[in-house]
């Protein structure tokens, strides 16, 4: 089969030809059909991801067709279309991963490959709606969006909340499940076109972060918010808590920008302000995210699709921050 290999970090993804996984016992054998990119993948490249192991295949989001199937799994599987959830060994409690818990694409071999063999409680029925590119491009942004909102964020509708950097996977999904919920959405970025872009699918307002005083104007427009979602950290966090109103909720997913500074604790125990972590999802949030796709006929926004021999260009996109929405891998035929 051909694969996408990092060799070690800060080169380029090797395209190779590798053997075929075989299905071990509880697993199931996946022709691929398209897989997308995730932030995690770009990090791991740079040597910026805790415990890099190479040589891997990257990859964590992947949609196919079950080709085989191992000892102990039945044959029905065989034919189905399927997406995979990338979150492996969670744990048996929902409120935060265990200590077996890893996600695939490292150090399990990934989706950037034309198969892949994973445990037969990995995978779920491919929404029919979906193109393949469209659900290659649903996993872990979609659950991680989810659980941020829902089950951390526990968004309502009629509730107002504001998303961080929007055009990143995570955020746009995000975008696409509160405004679904009910929710009065707001953005931020650094580029007038993604905010144009996330107003015409459905966003309220949205402010360049660029702007000093963005966060002064978010209250100023529009009021406190009820819950801010972010993946990026750094400077802006301490702006957040200033946007959200008492009582309210900030949940993080991720730290792209690194730590935050000026952070004013005094601000964060007067204001009463729950500060959140998110990460990744438990297999209800799995569940939850496709029949949240399914009930409100969510189509994931899919900002280019390439070969997957063109990974490295990929990678180069997403390196340099200009897409809306996914960045996608194909598999042909």
């Amino acid at each position: 089969m051909k694969a996408l290999v990092l060799s070690q970090p800060n080169e380029p993804l090797c395209f190779v030809d590798q053997s075929s996984p075989a299905p071990s016992r509880g697993q199931v054998l996946v022709k691929l059909k398209a897989a997308a990119l995730n932030r995690r993948d770009y990090w791991i490249t740079q040597g910026l991801y805790p415990g890099i192991q190479c040589p891997v295949i990257l990859g964590s989001d992947g949609a196919g067709v079950v080709t085989a199937v191992g000892e102990g799994v039945d044959p029905a599987w065989l034919g189905r279309a399927v997406i995979i959830n990338p979150g492996y060994d969670w744990g048996d409690d929902p409120s935060a991963q265990g200590g077996r818990f890893r996600i695939l694409g490292m150090p399990d071999n990934g989706t950037f490959a034309e198969f892949i063999a994973a445990p037969v409680g990995q995978v779920y029925p491919k929404p029919p709606s979906l193109t393949w590119e469209q659900a290659g491009a649903l996993p872990l942004a979609a659950m991680t969006a989810f659980r941020a909102l829902m089950r951390q964020g526990r968004l309502q509708s009629g509730q107002t909340v504001l998303i961080t950097g929007i055009g990143g996977g995570v955020a746009t999904y995000a975008l696409q499940l509160a405004v679904a919920a009910g929710a009065k959405v707001l953005v931020t970025s650094s580029s007038p076109g993604k905010l144009e872009k996330a107003a015409a699918m459905g966003a309220f307002g949205g402010l360049l972060y660029t702007q000093p005083d963005w966060s002064e104007g978010v209250v100023s427009e529009f009021g406190p918010v009820d819950v801010a979602i972010d993946g990026a950290g750094g400077e802006g966090y301490a702006k957040l808590i200033d946007v959200v109103r008492p009582g309210g909720r900030i949940v993080n997913y991720g730290a792209t920008r690194g730590a935050p500074s000026g952070l004013e604790l005094r601000k964060v125990f007067w204001k009463q302000l729950h500060l959140v972590g998110s990460t990744m999802g438990c297999p209800a949030d799995f569940a939850g995210m496709l029949e949240a796709v399914s009930r409100y006929g969510i189509v994931p926004v899919v900002d280019s699709i390439l070969p997957l021999a063109q990974g490295n260009a990929a990678l180069e996109r997403m390196r340099a921050c200009g897409q809306f929405g996914k960045l996608v891998l194909h598999m042909g035929d």
